[in-house]
């Protein structure tokens, strides 16, 4: 069964979500997300013991951070869900969704831009250095 949710949504399939490190959230904002979030197996039910902690406990810690830079803890979140729950998948992403387009786009996304707009081009570059 297909359930629906936004086009705009991107999946990683990983085995466990314990695997995610706190690098890979914070690329991929670096990259131009808007928002990360998790699904992991039900706290209690890894197939890889803690591995449901230890994402939590990264995500958490990570969402502190995010507040402490300005670009918002709330555009990071973590869910746990059994494979049967289907449904719960398309509505927390419908939700991640909207929480992300109430936030707006990502200071992150939006300082690259900017930057990109003030680098020359590289010809530009090797003609004003000669």
């Amino acid at each position: 069964m297909r359930l629906p949710y936004q086009p705009s949504i991107k999946i990683i399939r990983i085995p466990c979500t314990g695997k995610v490190d706190a690098l890979h959230i914070m690329r991929s904002f670096e990259k131009g997300a808007d928002g990360v979030y998790l699904v992991g197996c039900r706290e209690g039910d890894c197939h890889f013991n803690q591995g449901n902690f230890r994402a939590k406990a990264r995500v958490e810690h990570l969402q502190r951070l995010l507040d402490k830079l300005g670009i918002g803890g709330q555009r990071l979140q973590m869910y746990n869900l059994s494979s049967s729950d289907g449904p719960m998948f398309a509505r927390f992403a419908e939700e991640m969704h909207q929480r992300i387009m109430e936030a707006g786009p990502s200071p992150v996304r939006q300082a690259l831009q900017k930057l990109k707009k003030r680098q020359p081009a590289p010809e530009q570059a090797v003609a004003a250095a000669l």
